[in-house]
């Protein structure tokens, strides 16, 4: 069962990792994403993507993963609420917000099950 938990957190932690490059490669793409709730968008987008990709190394190395799964689920909540939320009351991107909002959402829950799961360290 270890073992099994051990791949399932690593590939939890990889759509992190490409999330994380994401920020960087489609920087533009994220900045037309952002919504009059987010203040300083530009730094955030680069801070979001260090973070993903920390979080990712963090649950691939298994080190901090119980502290770092529970502000990534801190920081996905924050993506709902001030993201995904606003989103859905755009009448042309109601679909796509729909699907973003679910997919944080499960994101989320996965987050707190690995911080469940994790050693206190």
């Amino acid at each position: 069962m270890n073992k099994l938990s051990s791949l399932g957190r690593i590939l939890y932690a990889l759509p992190f990792l490409v999330f994380g490059i994401n920020h960087f490669v489609m920087y533009d793409y994220y900045m037309g994403q952002l919504t009059s709730f987010i203040p300083s968008g530009g730094y955030l987008i680069i801070l979001t993507g260090l973070l993903l990709i920390v979080a990712s190394l963090s649950f691939i190395f298994n080190r901090f993963v119980r502290i770092v799964a529970l502000s990534l689920a801190g920081m996905l909540l924050v993506f709902i609420a001030a993201i995904h939320i606003p989103n859905l009351f755009d009448e042309q991107n109601k679909m796509v917000g729909l699907i973003s909002l679910l997919k944080d959402t499960s994101l989320l829950g996965g987050a707190l099950m690995v911080a469940g799961s994790a050693k206190k360290s």
